[in-house]
């Protein structure tokens, strides 16, 4: 399958997600994105960082350092409540973009 790349502005949604289920590292919400979505979508981390770093600044997630599974040091994300509205918010546009999206891709 070929790779896709991700739309602009659905990358914070799916980082948000993927961290409401626990905290995690960077390169670990990498591998569970490309997991889960089943290598359709493999996030960068010349994009995934930033990203990160951003919604930090927002207030959406915390971090602390912490070691990860084979010992190393690792920043760790974790989502706060205003990271749970945002993710509200951002899966409820979601929901209206792609019933957009199909009705004009549904016609003739």
């Amino acid at each position: 399958m070929e790779r896709l790349d991700l739309l602009q502005g659905t990358l914070h949604m799916l980082v948000l997600k993927t961290l409401s289920r626990e905290p995690m590292h960077g390169h670990a919400l990498a591998q569970r994105i490309k997991l889960i979505t089943e290598d359709a979508l493999h996030p960068e981390e010349g994009t995934l960082y930033p990203a990160l770093y951003r919604m930090e600044r927002k207030g959406w997630v915390t971090s602390k350092w912490g070691l990860s599974e084979n010992n190393r040091r690792a920043r760790y994300y974790r989502l706060t409540s205003a990271g749970r509205k945002q993710l509200r918010f951002e899966t409820k546009a979601w929901a209206d973009i792609s019933v957009a999206i199909a009705k004009i891709m549904e016609t003739a």
